[in-house]
């Protein structure tokens, strides 16, 4: 829904022209782009390095330019370095490479590898002054040598052609319906081609087994013309599924245990792998994830103000869960008792990224004990429901009564504890059976 046009085939134009290229081998650091299909920016442009939003102008295809967003220890909104910039005739791999080679040059930011991004550059000398520096970039002799023609590049792939074709028979549904109908009303979408759904199957802390990947390929090449897609969410969209297979589709995920209804819903908890696998890990943010999901569904939410809140959470401040953009975050941290470490979480409230609107949330002058975040969870969900206006949205609550009012309501929690066998469950972590301690390496997002 309001897509202008598909921005598949430049995404995979641009791919092709930068990788291997020699500008983009030996920067600074590493470079996140985003491509977003709408202005609902799924794809979250504003929290990349540099991101592309379609446009049209005079019937012209173009993009919108965003460059210098990020998360971690600096949060920070990409701004639009152009608001239109052609796609048909090369000119955003032109300002693209432009932008890499200024950052390329930024001897400064190689320093400390923990600010060696493009956002801080923009931090320091502003987008106005960036996009001089492009302009001036763009007269040099480089552009000559290049061919920018992003048309033997795109990524044309005829996903029509390919889709399912209708057959004459498909299970029906029968008996109790109830569970299948809240999938279909929170899973289930019309595809703008007539006749065709696109179903969101929601992956529990985005973690799939080998054999639920392989019965998901199995459904995909039998019922999606072989086509996915995954979300910023960790989850999976299948497309091409034919009206008339939506209930079959549902039965097979049910099977694998993807059949649950709610992605990007309060259940819907996201957690990076934290010290599951990343050596930057600082706590089992995977664990959390566990204890978070299995708390807010013994709490049975209904109401449906409440079931669109989300909840993220990250091992470390790097931040790879999106914490920052969650209604309810949380970064691993520890608390130190004498010779003994606490895990702990920092909260954040009020963030998010529905609508193409990024917003970091208010980070909590709090650190709560992990095994005590799920009842933190639990107490501002009930506070919000008991408290909030009629209709009024999470962060719309969050700003109105404040940051300070979310504290008071776990004051309590964020207590230390002393090391005695009655605490000693607060000294290990989540999914762990030894006492905790602070251990880091090199880790996934440290590239």
């Amino acid at each position: 829904e309001g897509e202008l046009f598909d921005i598949t085939p430049y995404a995979g134009a641009y791919v092709r022209y930068f990788v291997r290229h020699p500008t983009t081998q030996l920067m600074p650091r590493k470079i996140k782009t985003a491509f977003s299909a709408t202005d609902a920016d799924v794809a979250i442009t504003g929290i990349h390095d540099i991101g592309f939003l379609p446009r049209m102008r005079d019937g012209v295809k173009g993009v919108e330019i965003r460059v210098g967003g990020g998360t971690s220890i600096m949060p920070r909104v990409a701004p639009t370095l152009y608001d239109f910039v052609e796609l048909d005739n090369g000119d955003y791999l032109k300002v693209t490479e432009a932008c890499f080679r200024i950052f390329d040059r930024q001897d400064w930011l190689r320093v400390n590898r923990a600010r060696a991004r493009i956002k801080v550059l923009i931090d320091k000398i502003g987008i106005d002054e960036f996009r001089a520096q492009v302009e001036e970039e763009l007269k040099g002799d480089w552009v000559s040598e290049r061919d920018f023609d992003p048309q033997p590049k795109l990524f044309v792939h005829d996903e029509e052609a390919n889709a399912p074709e209708l057959l004459s028979h498909y299970a029906e549904p029968n008996g109790d319906l109830s569970e299948f109908e809240r999938f279909r009303s929170d899973n289930v979408a019309p595809q703008r081609q007539a006749g065709f759904s696109t179903i969101h199957v929601k992956v529990t802390r985005g973690d799939l087994t080998p054999e639920q990947f392989r019965g998901l390929a199995d459904i995909m090449r039998d019922r999606s013309g072989g086509y996915a897609r995954t979300t910023v969410e960790q989850n999976f969209v299948l497309r091409w599924v034919r009206d008339e297979a939506v209930y079959e589709v549902w039965q097979r995920l049910k099977a694998l245990d993807l059949g649950e209804a709610g992605p990007m819903k309060v259940t819907d908890v996201v957690s990076c792998p934290g010290t599951d696998s990343c050596k930057l890990g600082i706590t089992s943010s995977m664990g959390l994830n566990r204890a978070v999901q299995q708390r807010v569904e013994e709490m049975d939410i209904h109401d449906p103000l409440t079931r669109k809140v989300h909840i993220k959470m990250s091992g470390c401040p790097n931040g790879c869960s999106q914490h920052h953009i969650a209604n309810i975050g949380f970064y691993g941290a520890s608390i130190k008792v004498g010779d003994k470490t606490i895990p702990a979480y920092i909260p954040h409230i009020g963030g998010t990224f529905v609508g193409g609107e990024v917003i970091y949330g208010t980070r909590l002058k709090s650190r709560l004990p992990s095994k005590r975040v799920p009842d933190a969870v639990e107490r501002w969900l009930r506070y919000y429901e008991a408290e909030r206006r009629e209709g009024e949205e999470f962060n719309d609550f969050a700003e109105r009564v404040g940051a300070e009012s979310f504290t008071e309501q776990i004051k309590d929690l964020a207590l230390p504890v002393e090391f005695t066998v009655e605490n000693m469950d607060f000294f290990i972590d989540w999914s762990r059976d030894e006492l905790y301690r602070v251990v880091r390496g090199e880790g996934e997002c440290a590239v």
